[in-house]
């Protein structure tokens, strides 16, 4: 959750700097999110490379185990494309939000290149508050809906962010599939999101 809040702070004061003429001319002129999103990228794929446990998760994934983030994604793309009904957005603009599975730092980017900074913005803020729901409700999440419940809430932040929590109020034994559910989020992420923002 500390990580969370410290992403939003930072991000409300850029807000507040470009609002009040603070940033220099030449970073609002040149695009340098592209920038920061071939970083992010490197940094993503050396994160998963360099995690000790992928041999092992690799080794011993069964499909039956793929069920689970094949379950978020529907869900997650069914609830969006609903929620396009009530909201001045398309459809695939809906799902384009939808798709950052509360990795909210490489989806907003993404939308925000291909759709605007509104779009980009709400990218943000929509996966955090995923991310933050799951901090706060998996213990409620596991008592009254099962252990598969705070995991699907918590997308790609299951491998990451909101294992601790899962692991506690779910038990040890979900955290492999925890895991393997937040990698394959992860990684599906950039794909969905940009099938949808070109859509």
């Amino acid at each position: 959750m500390k990580g969370s809040l410290i992403i939003l702070f930072f991000f409300c004061s850029g807000v507040l700097l470009a609002r009040m003429g603070l940033i220099p001319t030449y970073l609002v002129e040149h695009d340098f999110t592209i920038y920061a999103l071939w970083l992010l990228m490197l940094l993503v794929g050396i994160s998963i490379g360099s995690d000790r446990r992928l041999g092992e998760i690799l080794r011993t994934l069964r499909p039956r185990v793929l069920l689970l983030p094949l379950a978020t994604t529907v869900g997650t793309f069914a609830g969006t494309a609903l929620m396009s009904l009530f909201l001045a957005y398309s459809v695939s603009e809906c799902m384009a939000v939808g798709a950052g599975f509360a990795y909210y730092s490489l989806s907003s980017i993404f939308i925000s290149q291909y759709k605007g900074p509104e779009l980009g913005t709400i990218a943000l803020i929509s996966n955090i508050a995923r991310e933050l729901v799951t901090l706060l409700l998996t213990p409620l999440l596991a008592r009254y809906l099962g252990p598969l419940a705070p995991i699907c809430c918590g997308g790609a932040s299951t491998m990451d962010t909101t294992l601790p929590g899962i692991t506690r109020y779910c038990g040890k034994d979900w955290l492999f599939v925890s895991i393997v559910h937040g990698m394959v989020l992860d990684f599906s992420v950039p794909f969905w999101v940009i099938l949808f923002c070109t859509l």
